[in-house]
C-alpha cells in the first residue's frame, strides 16, 4: 500500500474511533500524553506523515481498537484476541450455521466482487434436485434446506450489484456430466437438466457471473469464497477458516486470480463446452 494510503486510512479511521468513543481532540491527547496540536495535525487533511510508533500504540489501546486495523492492515478493527477468536468458525454438525455465516458473509459484501472456487458445482447453478441429492437429504427437512440455500445462492447472484467469479476443475464438471463418482447414482434425466440449465444461467446471468474451468490434473484449490476486500474463508467440511487480515486475503486472492489466468475453458467459452458434453452425453445414451 502507498504510504499517502496508509496515512489517509489512519486519518479516516482514528476520527470514527474517536467519534464513536465519544472523545473529543483534548480528551484523547491528554489520554495518550500528547499535544491537541499534534493530535490536530493528524487529523489533519494536509498531514502526509504517520505519527511515531508508540503514539499509534498508545491511540489503538485508548480507544480499543486493532492498532493493524488503524493501519489499514486488516478490515477487522477488533483487538487482537477477538480477532483470534472470530478467525476460525467451527459449523454445528447440520448445516444451519454453515448456511448463516455464509449469508452473513455475502450480505455484508453486496457490492464487491465475490471470488468462489467450489468444491464440486456451484451452488448458484445447482437445480433442486442436483441440491438434494448431493447433501444426501432423505428428509423433507433436509431436501428444503438444500433447496433454500440454493435459490438464496442464485438470488444474490440476480442482484443488479453483484460481481461474481467462480473456477472450478474442468475434471469436476466432465465427472458430472458422466455420472462419475459421487453423481453415480443421479440419473441421467437428472444431470442433463442440470447441465441445459447452468447453459440458460450463463446465459441470463454473464457477464456479472463468470465461470472459468482450470486443469485439475496440473492446478488445486480447496473449496474457497473471497468476500470482496472483508474477508475469505477455506471450507473444510463442517468447518471454515476464516480470514480477516489485508495481507491474507490478499494472498489468497493472488491464487484466486491465478487460477483464473491458468483457466482451460474461459468463461465467454463455457457454453460451447457445456454443449460439447451434452452431445457426449446424448450419443452415449443412443448407443
Amino acid at each position: 500500500m502507498d504510504r499517502r494510503d496508509t496515512v489517509e486510512i489512519f486519518r479516516t479511521r482514528l476520527a470514527e474511533s474517536m467519534e464513536r468513543a465519544g472523545v473529543n481532540r483534548s480528551g484523547l491527547a491528554k489520554r495518550i500524553g500528547v499535544d491537541r496540536s499534534t493530535l490536530s495535525q493528524l487529523l489533519s487533511a494536509e498531514n502526509d506523515r504517520l505519527p511515531r510508533a508508540d503514539t499509534v500504540a498508545a491511540i489503538a489501546a485508548s480507544l480499543q481498537v486493532s492498532l493493524d486495523w488503524l493501519l489499514g492492515l486488516t478490515q477487522q478493527e477488533q483487538l487482537g484476541a477477538e480477532i483470534l477468536q472470530r478467525s476460525l468458525h467451527i459449523t454445528e454438525a447440520s448445516r444451519a450455521a454453515a448456511d448463516r455465516n455464509i449469508a452473513e458473509w455475502h450480505a455484508e459484501a453486496v457490492g464487491y466482487k465475490i471470488r468462489y472456487v467450489p468444491s464440486n458445482l456451484p451452488d448458484q447453478v445447482k437445480t433442486p434436485e442436483v441440491a438434494a441429492y448431493e447433501h444426501g437429504a432423505t428428509e423433507a427437512f433436509e431436501r428444503e434446506s438444500a433447496i433454500e440455500r440454493t435459490q438464496d445462492r442464485l438470488a444474490y447472484t440476480r442482484r443488479p450489484e453483484t460481481d461474481i467469479e467462480i473456477c472450478m476443475s474442468r475434471q469436476a464438471l466432465d465427472d458430472f456430466a458422466a455420472g462419475a463418482g459421487i453423481w453415480h447414482d443421479l440419473s441421467d434425466d437428472l444431470r442433463l437438466a442440470q447441465l441445459e440449465h447452468v447453459l440458460r444461467l450463463h446465459e441470463e446471468l454473464y457477464p456479472s457471473m463468470r465461470i472459468y474451468l482450470f486443469d485439475g490434473r496440473r492446478v488445486y484449490s480447496a473449496p474457497l469464497t473471497i468476500f470482496g476486500p472483508l474477508r475469505a474463508s477455506l471450507y473444510l467440511g463442517q468447518s471454515f477458516f476464516v480470514f480477516n487480515t489485508t495481507e491474507h486475503i490478499r494472498t489468497l486472492t493472488r491464487h484466486f486470480d491465478q487460477l483464473i489466468r491458468d483457466a482451460v475453458v474461459q468463461s465467454h467459452a463455457l457454453p460451447d463446452y457445456i454443449r460439447g458434453l451434452i452431445r457426449t452425453f446424448s450419443e452415449g445414451k443412443a448407443e
